[in-house]
């Protein structure tokens, strides 16, 4: 491992250097507190020993530093005036001990082994983590349709990268999966994938989930408390329903999106962020541009890279495969039947509420249905009369005049409704005679027994 060993008494610096070398580490030697920090902004070791007394403003500054760069990098303390409250401040700010002198070289040999150890576990554990993404890509996604192997080939190709991506698309299409697939099939797999709705907190709150808050940054605020930025360090935050975001915040986020840097609320340290921004929309975030709703200048921040999701209605052939997917999620390991007829009647549905609203339909036909039973379709889609053409099930070709029939009869019921049944009016909305109503209303049996034109 390459070590950062900021100490300025030259007996330990030359004989804790040559233990770490001897023990297969390349060691950096920064004898006060600029030094230090030079090299850690320029080498990037992956681990810092700092005395805390140095030239300089001295080692806590070292931690601060070295956290605000990479909060995931150990940090070990040494001191030969060390208090327990000075211990307790460097543990809170992020060092991972605190060394007492004199101290064994074998001792701090030994702790940086076991950083090193760990550190090759992770890098292991992610290696594992790509080879199975790689061996089940897509597994939270269903479909063939040409609109859909059009999007799971443009995550495949952006998922390498930390390009920011904007996934538009209407609600229950599945944003929120694109994103996780985008994480999951990133350098970033084994890192965080934190996600927030901009949509669900109130202004007030938003900043302060976003970025985190110092004690007592506000009233209720008793402790610290790290935001979602903060939380998903190192992986991927997604920012979802951005388009509800109001503008105050958009420009306090366009700040953190152009120097991946940010305060806490309350708070006057600047922390650096390394992390990959995954954005979703509801709506067309250019038409929010125009009407003044949305920052232009946050909106070609995160536009990098668009994923648009097609609607369910636009890729129909897909419904049989998420129909059968669901039905083996939810099942419970029961079978269920399901006519061809039914099938092509939700196929013909338009699914206003897109694959969730499919979902969600499929789990109520399961719950009314007896295991080995035939799902139904009026507990597939709502029996709204807007759908009931989507609804009707196929079946064989009728004569064109009995077609015709059953819709006039339709039609005059509907007309007689609007006029409460006045048959004048509803001749004159008809444009026929009261008599030839009367003729249709008795022929399609809308009459009352007995009852005459009279």
């Amino acid at each position: 491992m390459r070590i950062l060993l900021a100490e300025d008494e030259v007996t330990i610096h030359i004989t804790l250097r040559d233990a770490l070398e001897d023990a297969g580490h390349e060691v950096l030697h920064a004898p006060d507190t600029a030094s230090a920090l030079a090299l850690l902004d320029s080498a990037r070791p992956d681990v810092v020993l700092t005395d805390i007394r140095m030239p300089g403003e001295g080692g806590m500054a070292v931690l601060r530093r070295s956290v605000e760069l990479d909060a995931r990098r150990p940090v070990v303390l040494m001191t030969g005036y060390g208090t327990i409250d000075q211990a307790v401040e460097a543990m809170r700010i992020g060092a991972v001990n605190y060394v007492q002198k004199p101290f064994r070289n074998e001792s701090i040999v030994q702790m940086v082994g076991t950083f090193s150890r760990v550190r090759d576990l992770e890098e292991e554990n992610a290696e594992l983590r790509a080879q199975l993404s790689a061996a089940t890509p897509m597994e939270d996604f269903v479909g063939t349709s040409a609109p859909m192997r059009a999007v799971f080939e443009r995550i495949r190709t952006v998922a390498r990268n930390d390009a920011t991506v904007l996934i538009e698309g209407e609600s229950g299409t599945g944003k929120e999966r694109v994103a996780q697939a985008l994480h999951r099939l990133s350098p970033r797999a084994s890192r965080p994938f934190v996600a927030i709705s901009c949509a669900a907190l109130p202004e007030t709150l938003l900043e302060a989930e976003l970025f985190g808050h110092e004690r007592g940054a506000f009233t209720d605020a008793r402790r610290e408390k790290k935001g979602r930025f903060e939380l998903a360090d190192g992986g991927t935050i997604f920012l979802d329903d951005i388009d509800d975001m109001p503008l105050a915040m958009q420009v306090k986020l366009l700040r953190v999106l152009q120097e991946r840097k940010f305060e806490r609320l309350g708070g006057e340290t600047t922390r650096a962020l390394d992390i990959r921004v995954v954005a979703a929309t509801k709506v067309s975030l250019r038409e929010h541009v125009r009407a003044g709703k949305f920052r232009e200048d946050l909106f070609y921040r995160i536009n990098v890279v668009p994923i648009a999701l097609p609607p369910l209605r636009e890729r129909a052939g897909d419904v049989p495969l998420l129909v059968a997917h669901m039905l083996a999620r939810h099942g419970g390991g029961r079978a269920f039947k399901l006519s061809a007829p039914t099938m092509a009647a939700l196929e013909r549905y338009p699914w206003p509420g897109n694959v969730r609203e499919l979902e969600n339909a499929v789990q109520r036909a399961i719950a009314l249905c007896e295991p080995g039973g035939e799902l139904a379709l009026g507990d597939l889609v709502p029996l709204d009369p807007r759908w009931r053409g989507a609804m009707e099930v196929a079946g064989p070709v009728r004569p064109l005049r009995e077609v015709l029939k059953e819709a006039e009869k339709r039609h005059i019921e509907r007309a007689l409704e609007q006029t409460g049944g006045h048959r004048s009016q509803t001749a004159d909305a008809l444009g026929i005679s009261r008599k030839v109503l009367w003729e249709k209303m008795r022929d399609h049996g809308l009459l009352a027994q007995g009852e005459s034109d009279e």
